[in-house]
């Protein structure tokens, strides 16, 4: 297979699903490509982006208006043209997301864990922490516990902080003393580990043979890049948020999330550099193209080299 037969299928498979989720990929695009270069777009040339995916404009706008009602985006309207940025929120948690996204799995645990409990909250706000905590990784344990081996504290401290529950949920350090192959089973239900991994093992599937197609030196154009790369973190993070990245003694023999980040971090260095460059020539803000990725960009998924492969065939 192409390397172009490979992306217009990743595309036509986009297109094809019965419901087609336009702000889950601006999201991605916000995340992936726009934040690590200053977080400010035309709304003009994300709609001419975004068309190559097959949103149309009318999408576009209503998808952008959505974000920024529930406080993802800002607008600015200078002249004639509408601007959108990140909130201060929305920056915060497209951070959160980014070092799940793009780090790398846990590969060391000290067999403790953090336990979250929940019986001090009303049951409104115990259903917003239960959702935002799972965002972190957190699983329940029971109807007033949630639990997590190896949590990033910051984030968990930001989280609680912006949920306003930061001096009345308790959290407390805990530890197995016995029952291993017992916790075991539990944490494959309490985070349904088969779901997850039935997710890893689809990406596996979707996006090896353009890993495939790429291995062999073919030509690819820039936006045959950006469409691969936007597509491969779309994929990847509707699995890998939902991954609670526990340890490798808690995980199934058979676990496809390592082999599912080893595609992705291989695949998003091959095509990064070349979807950069079809960012600089689609995507302006009020002074001009983006800026060039921070440098936080390059360290993503252990260090990307931002030469790429440069071809414009």
């Amino acid at each position: 297979m192409s390397i172009q037969s490979a992306c217009k299928k990743l595309v036509d498979e986009f297109r094809a699903r019965p419901t087609l989720r336009a702000g889950s990929l601006i999201t991605t695009v916000f995340g992936d490509s726009i934040a690590p270069r200053g977080g400010t777009v035309w709304l003009g040339s994300l709609i001419n982006t975004m068309a190559d995916f097959g949103i149309s404009e009318r999408l576009v706008r209503t998808s952008v208006f959505r974000l920024a009602r529930d406080g993802w985006l800002r607008s600015q309207q200078i002249g004639r043209r509408s601007y959108y940025s990140l909130t201060a929120d929305g920056r915060e948690q497209f951070e959160q997301a980014t070092n799940r996204i793009y780090g790398q799995p846990v590969d060391h645990w000290d067999g403790k864990w953090c336990l979250l409990l929940l019986s001090g909250l009303d049951t409104p706000t115990k259903e917003i922490v239960r959702q935002e905590c799972g965002w972190l990784g957190f699983g329940p344990l029971s109807a007033n516990i949630l639990a997590h081996p190896s949590p990033e504290i910051a984030e968990l401290d930001v989280t609680t902080r912006r949920l306003g529950v930061a001096d009345s949920l308790i959290v407390m350090r805990g530890q197995t003393v016995r029952g291993e192959a017992a916790m075991r089973e539990l944490a494959r239900n309490c985070w349904n580990l088969d779901d997850i991994d039935a997710r890893y093992a689809d990406f596996v599937q979707r996006f090896r043979p353009v890993y495939k197609a790429l291995s062999g030196k073919q030509a690819m154009t820039d936006r045959s890049a950006f469409l691969i790369r936007t597509l491969l973190i779309q994929e990847y993070r509707k699995a890998l948020l939902r991954d609670p990245w526990l340890p490798a003694n808690l995980l199934p023999a058979d676990w496809h999330g390592g082999a599912a980040y080893q595609l992705c971090r291989n695949l998003y260095q091959d095509v990064h550099a070349q979807a950069d460059a079809h960012l600089d020539t689609m995507m302006m803000t009020a002074d001009g193209p983006l800026p060039p990725p921070s440098r936080s960009f390059l360290r993503r998924f252990g260090g990307l080299n931002h030469t790429g492969k440069v071809s414009h065939a």
